[in-house]
């Protein structure tokens, strides 16, 4: 005897951010590597640049854990585009500090960014682009504005094998 699957009521939004959102993030990838970054070494670049910043604040901003950042600033700094300094505020706070060949890096990396999001934009008409921003925006700064607590861990998407 055979199952049917239950009939869906609502479109699986989950399958289309989660597809286009992986899509995004590989296209990112191979185009930031070409100047040897990653999206997590941008974040970091971009945002310590803009405002004095701990490795604390800045992992919030990138959604990056305490390791992970941990090692996305030792590579930053291996590459001698970021630094870890004293705070000027705090003496006790330590801040990211980007050098001179790591704001360049950012405004090369910056424009890289720009290109990706504008070729996924592009390929939509201006309707339907203005449509998908708003709508996206709505949802980010309402109804998922934060993730939910619980128990079960959220997993992170298959590493496919070549």
């Amino acid at each position: 005897m055979t199952a049917l699957a239950p009939a869906s009521t609502e479109t699986d939004l989950s399958f289309l951010l989660d597809h286009t959102g992986l899509a995004l993030k590989s296209r990112m990838t191979a185009a930031l590597a070409e100047i040897g970054l990653t999206p997590r070494m941008h974040c970091v670049l971009v945002h310590a640049l803009e405002e004095e910043r701990t490795q604390i604040q800045l992992a919030e901003i990138g959604d990056m854990d305490k390791t992970t950042m941990v090692v996305t600033v030792d590579a930053l700094e291996k590459a001698g585009l970021a630094e870890r300094r004293p705070s000027s505020r705090d003496r006790r706070a330590r801040v990211i500090a980007v050098t001179e060949e790591g704001a360049r890096v950012a405004a090369e990396s910056q424009r890289i960014v720009d290109g990706v999001h504008g070729d996924a934009l592009g390929s939509l008409p201006d309707d339907d682009r203005d449509m998908l921003v708003r709508a996206l925006r709505r949802l980010v700064e309402g109804h998922l504005a934060r993730p939910v607590d619980t128990s079960q861990p959220v997993r992170r998407a298959r590493e496919r094998t070549k």
